[in-house]
C-alpha cells in the first residue's frame, strides 16, 4: 500500500502545554484525513507509569495497571503504538558517549546507571529490567569491568555506592543519569543521593543528541512495515 505525500508529524506533551496535548495532536491529524497515526513515546522506559496511562486513554490496552484520572482520547484513526526508548543500541551508544568522556581506565572503574524508577513493583521491575540491558551493552561498548543499576528511590543509589565502595575499594565509580533531559532531578536529587561519597558524574542526559532521532526514525520504519507500507519504510516513494 502506498500513501501519497510525505506523512505529517505532530508532537505532542502529556500535559501542561495547552494546544499541543495529546488530544490536539489527534485532532490535528484526524483533519488532514490520518487513519492511522504511530505514536512514538519518548519515555525512558516501559516502567514509566505514564506510558500505562498513555496505552490506555489510546486504547491499546483495555485498562490501566495504575489508577489514572486520564480519560480515553476521543478519535476515529487506528493507533500503532511503539515501545519507548527502554535498552534499544542508540540509547546505549548515547550513553557511552555521555561516560566515555569521565572515564581515564574502564578496567579498573565501576559504571553506575541511575533511572527514576517507580515504587511500584511491576513497574519498578520493568525499570530495573532496561537499566540492566543498557549496563551490559555499556560493558562491553566501554570496558568497563563492572557496570550497575539503581531507581532513585531513597537509599538505593548510596545502597549500590556503599556495596561497591567495599567490594572494589580502590576502583573509581562513574555515575550517569538514565534521563531524557537535565533538571532538577539530574543536578540536584543524584548529587543529594549521593552525598559524602566519590564519584565521577557529568550529569548529561540523553538528549541533545542525534541519535534520539534516528532512534525515533526507526521507530516509525518499524511501524511502517508492519502496516505494509514498505515503500515509505526504505524511504523509496
Amino acid at each position: 500500500m502506498n500513501v501519497p505525500g510525505p506523512l505529517p508529524v505532530f508532537s505532542s506533551f502529556l500535559e501542561i502545554v495547552d494546544g499541543r496535548l495529546i488530544q490536539d495532536g489527534i485532532r490535528h491529524l484526524e483533519s488532514l484525513g490520518v487513519t492511522d497515526i504511530i505514536v512514538v513515546p519518548l519515555f525512558v522506559s516501559s516502567g514509566s507509569t505514564h506510558i500505562d496511562e498513555i496505552r490506555y486513554a489510546l486504547g491499546v490496552t483495555s485498562a490501566p495497571e495504575c489508577e489514572t484520572e486520564l480519560k480515553p482520547f476521543v478519535r476515529t484513526a487506528a493507533i500503532h503504538w511503539c515501545p519507548p526508548l527502554d535498552d534499544d543500541r542508540e540509547v546505549a551508544e548515547i550513553l557511552a558517549d555521555r561516560v566515555r568522556e569521565l572515564s581515564v581506565d574502564p578496567c579498573r572503574e565501576v559504571l553506575l546507571l541511575i533511572g527514576h524508577g517507580s515504587g511500584e513493583a511491576p513497574f519498578a521491575r520493568r525499570w530495573l529490567q532496561g537499566l540492566r540491558g543498557l549496563a551490559e551493552q555499556l560493558k562491553a561498548l566501554c570496558g568497563f569491568q563492572e557496570a550497575d543499576t539503581a531507581l532513585l528511590l531513597p537509599e538505593q543509589a548510596a545502597e549500590r555506592m556503599t556495596w561497591w565502595r567495599e567490594r572494589k575499594p580502590t576502583h573509581d565509580i562513574i555515575v550517569a543519569p538514565v534521563f531524557l533531559s537535565q533538571g532538577y532531578f539530574t543536578r540536584t536529587v543524584i548529587p543529594g543521593r549521593l552525598k559524602g561519597f566519590s564519584y565521577r558524574y557529568n550529569g548529561k542526559t540523553l538528549l541533545p543528541h542525534p541519535l534520539v532521532s534516528r532512534w525515533m526514525e526507526k521507530r516509525v520504519r518499524e511501524s511502517l512495515m508492519k502496516m505494509g507500507w514498505d515503500n515509505y519504510a526504505t524511504g523509496d516513494r
